[in-house]
Order: structure tokens, then sequence, then C-alpha cells
């Protein structure tokens, strides 16, 4: 691929003033010639918008699943995951700001066309292929055209993503996927404003759209920072509203903040937090609920909502008994497991390899 040629990008309109108006997202960045929305990755050139990142990333690597973090898509399988460079949000407290906060093209030296990335998590034996590292919202065609490619070789995809997207373009992207973890920052529209410089409702609306309006499985993490999005009662009315509204099977996961970016002046997540997180999840009765960022072996398994078994336990990353049955349900009391399931004899373990695309 000739990373000189400017890929057409979708989304956006010609306004009044002269300029164009990106419409992939709720920032809906208005443009002049020569200039880049708010996510780097998306120029105005001459008369339409081209998307810089196609075909470009930062680097390509061979994670276990259970890393997206996803414990319901085929756990101990094993993903193909990149991203590119750039983010439309503006999180302070960013645990990828090396990749989402790059404004340099000039690291994304891996080059790859859709089908060559396809190919390639077909030979390393992928049952899927992640977008993640960065946020693929903003390279939504790339993502598109892979997931394209990929589908034709019976290889899934997953989208990591903060939910940040229009109507439409959200679902032209997510009839395109096979499952996503979407970050849910906060419960807090003040949160969202001071600390990502979005507004939570968006992402509201990508949950709600996901789980009533599609068949990609949906899980959902919430980075726990303290003092910012730990109080008891935002945490009841976060699991309040996913109960509600998005039903008590989604997976949720409360992971542990640790000091980058813009926010090296808080302390790491105590675990008791992750653990009062979780009390409360199961309390207003979430299913599935774990932990993140710690080592807890207990709270990052996964139980039967039907008599508490546990079915697929985990240290870590690391499957270490797989017992859900071939048909997705418990073999004790043969209640289902909410997600999808396949054999585990050979799990992917916790090992993370990086891959020449082309090797």
């Amino acid at each position: 691929m000739n990373s000189q040629s400017p890929y057409p990008a979708r989304y956006w309109h010609p306004t009044d003033d002269g300029r164009i108006q990106c419409d992939l997202c709720p920032r809906d960045c208005m443009l002049r010639e020569g200039q880049r929305g708010a996510c780097f990755v998306r120029e105005r050139q001459g008369h339409g918008m081209v998307l810089t990142a196609y075909g470009r990333s930062s680097g390509f690597c061979i994670d276990p699943i259970e890393k997206k973090p996803l414990n319901h898509f085929y756990p101990g399988s094993s993903a193909l995951s990149f991203g590119t460079a750039g983010c439309n949000l503006a999180c302070k407290f960013c645990q990828n700001w090396d990749i989402s906060k790059s404004r340099d093209l000039n690291r994304l030296m891996n080059e790859a066309s859709p089908q060559a990335i396809a190919a390639a998590a077909k030979r390393h034996g992928c049952r899927s292929i992640a977008f993640t590292y960065n946020d693929p919202v903003i390279f939504a065609e790339f993502a598109m055209d892979v997931a394209d490619c990929a589908r034709a070789l019976g290889i899934a995809t997953v989208a990591v993503t903060a939910g940040y997207m229009h109507d439409q373009p959200r679902r032209e992207f997510y009839a395109k996927m096979d499952a996503a973890n979407v970050d849910l920052k906060s419960f807090s529209e003040a949160f969202y404003h001071k600390l990502t410089g979005a507004h939570l409702q968006p992402v509201l609306d990508t949950l709600v759209y996901l789980a009533r309006e599609t068949r990609v499985w949906l899980e959902i993490t919430t980075l726990l920072i303290p003092g910012q999005n730990d109080a008891d009662e935002e945490l009841t009315n976060l699991c309040e509203w996913i109960a509600g509204n998005l039903g008590n099977d989604v997976p949720l996961h409360f992971t542990a903040f640790h000091p980058d970016y813009r926010m090296r002046d808080l302390p790491p997540t105590p675990a008791a937090t992750l653990r009062r997180a979780s009390s409360i999840a199961r309390r207003v009765g979430l299913h599935y609920v774990y932990t993140g960022n710690v080592r807890d072996v207990a709270a990052q398994s996964t139980y039967c909502p039907g008599c508490a078994t546990p079915v697929v336990a985990r240290d870590g990353h690391d499957i270490t008994d797989y017992r859900v049955t071939s048909e997705g349900r418990c073999p004790e009391c043969g209640a289902p497991i909410a997600g999808h399931f396949a054999a585990a004899d050979s799990p992917f373990g916790t090992r993370r390899v990086p891959i020449a695309l082309h090797g």
C-alpha cells in the first residue's frame, strides 16, 4: 500500500462558510484546508476529507482476548491486535497516551492492507482481530474494510472503544463488528466534560444501541480513579442504569487506575475500591462483574448466575480451569452462561506476541 496516496474519508458535509464538518463523532469538527480534526487522523484536503491513518499501524501484536478485556467472547482465544494514532477524546488519565495522543504519523511504520491483516490473523491462528490501543472510531473506514476481509476468512472482529460516535456511522460501523468493549468512563456528565473533553449521553446512546439493536457481543469497562468516579452513589447509579437499560448479563469490568499522562498526582486505585465497586454491582443484580489491572483470582473468574459454580477460572489473563459446556451452559445446573464459547483445550494464555505482519 502506498502511504502517500490519501484515502478518501466518509462522514462529512460542506458548510455554508466554506468549511467542512466531520460527522463521525459528536465533536463535529469544522475544518478549513489543511486542518485536522481533534482526532488528528482526519484531515481536510481540497474539497473533501482524508483518513491519514488508513493502512498504517503503530504495530501488530497477538494478545489474549481477555486483555481487551473480553471474558465472554471465546475465552482463551487469541486476537491479532493493532491501533493507529490519535483519539477523539482528550482523557487526562489516558493509560495509552503514547499512542492515542501521538501527533507523529511517522510512528505508524507498519503498513498493511485490510487483506494482509486478515490473512495474517488466519495464518497465526487468531480467532479475532481487535481494533485497540487507540479508538477505532477515528479510523472507522479502515476498521470496517479489515472487518469485511476478516469475515470472509471466518475471523471475528472486536472494537475496543469509548463509544463516542454519531448514529449513522455507528450503525454502519457495528454492522461489521462481532464484539465490543466500551469504556463507560463515568456516570457523570461533569466528569466527561472536565476529564475527557466529551459528553456522557452519546456513550450511553452507543451502549443502548448495541444492547438493543445489534447482535454484537458487548462488555463494559470502567476505570476507577480515586476521588473522581468511585463514590458509592455514582457506582450505584451506573450499575442500576446498566441493569435497567442493557440487562443483567452484560459483563462489567472495574479496572484500576495508575498515575499517568496528566493525572500523575493521584494514587493508584486501591484493591479495596475495586472490591467495593464489585459488591455494589452484584447487589444491584449484575451477573458478571470483574476487576482488572490487579491480581485477584476470585474477582477475575466467571461464575454461573444460577448456582455460583466457577465455570471459567482465571489468574489475570490466564485461564486455569474451563468448565462451560459446548452449548454455553453451566455443567452443574445447566443454566446458560451469557456470551460466545467454544472448547478451550489450548488457551492462548498471558502471552503478548509482537509480529511482523508479512512474516
